[in-house]
């Protein structure tokens, strides 16, 4: 975690030192870097057994544990948003309820009115899936191996993005700008992520008829930190459940990534970072800062932080009942 956070920030103080050539030019890159690391997910999970012999079974579950969940975390960020921004007097939207976000990168993903908007956010949205997609369709027929090399390359790649992300932040003269002017009130923002997540999941949950109310809503506490999450709830409820919360985080992941531009059209410029939950601070943030905006990447960070801080204490809570 910090690791990664240090290379951002290491990124960001080279952009900043080399802002007049790096300035616009590192857009492809990220792009790139993001297509590679969700083939590279793809290949995990599709070599993951667990995973594919539990989706026929518990892909439904978790899918509606998912999007409940999510669901969630975004109205309760619409309602923040929307606060604040009553408050100060900036109405983030335009009459369209189109988002109008601030900074050069944001401006180019999600900047567009109408139609031809929503078919290119749909479009992006369809090339990124292609690529995990493809990732799990290459780990089933076993023509690649996924090993601890093609671990430690992920973590390379991701190491690679995060200082692109970092130097397109350090590289932008509205960044520092956005960051003084950004509205102290955003800090609630994580709080509201955890209480949607968990409300929504618990009116979700007699939809589960197999599964109690705490068994949801400790999957619910993974707020998509799918590793850790699954490891405590395999040791405390079993196998079966550490599947159904394995996807269901999996899955919010790569929503967040995959519709990102769409929860900022619908449901304002926080939505994607409560819907990325403990991912906001690596994996999802440059998707975030793409889409929502350069000026809430520390929120964004803030927020990964502290939903990843809670989710061992909520997992093994719920789980203790």
């Amino acid at each position: 975690m910090f690791t990664i956070i240090s290379i951002m920030l290491s990124g960001m103080l080279a952009g900043y030192l080399l802002r007049r050539l790096l300035f616009g030019r590192l857009g492809r890159v990220i792009t790139a870097l993001i297509w590679m690391l969700l083939f590279l997910l793809g290949l995990e999970v599709g070599s993951n057994e667990r995973i594919v012999s539990g989706l026929a079974t518990l892909g439904l579950e978790s899918l509606l544990i998912t999007l409940a969940g999510t669901l969630g975390s975004v109205m309760a960020a619409w309602g923040l948003w929307r606060y604040t921004h009553h408050l100060s007097g900036e109405i983030a939207t335009d009459t369209e309820g189109t988002a109008v976000t601030v900074g050069v990168a944001a401006a180019e993903e999600v900047a567009a009115e109408g139609k031809d908007s929503l078919w290119k956010a749909l479009k992006g949205s369809l090339v990124i899936v292609s690529f995990f997609v493809l990732g799990v369709l290459i780990a089933l027929s076993r023509w690649i191996t996924v090993s601890e090399q093609v671990s430690d390359f992920s973590f390379y790649a991701l190491a690679g993005l995060m200082a692109c992300v970092g130097a397109s932040i350090g590289s932008d003269p509205q960044t520092l700008r956005n960051f003084r002017a950004l509205n102290p009130r955003l800090v609630l923002l994580p709080i509201g992520t955890i209480f949607g997540t968990l409300a929504a999941t618990a009116v979700a949950s007699p939809l589960l008829s197999e599964r109690s109310l705490t068994d949801c809503l400790a999957v619910g506490s993974g707020f998509a930190y799918y590793s850790l999450s699954s490891i405590f709830i395999t040791e405390y409820r079993g196998a079966e459940l550490g599947t159904i919360a394995l996807l269901s985080n999996i899955c919010r992941e790569l929503l967040t990534l995959l519709a990102a531009p769409l929860l900022v059209r619908w449901f304002g410029r926080l939505a994607p970072i409560a819907a990325g939950g403990a991912t906001t601070m690596d994996t999802t943030l440059p998707v975030i800062a793409r889409t929502s905006g350069n000026d809430l990447v520390v929120v964004s960070i803030f927020h990964g932080f502290v939903v990843d801080f809670s989710v061992p204490f909520l997992v093994t809570f719920w789980c203790s009942f």
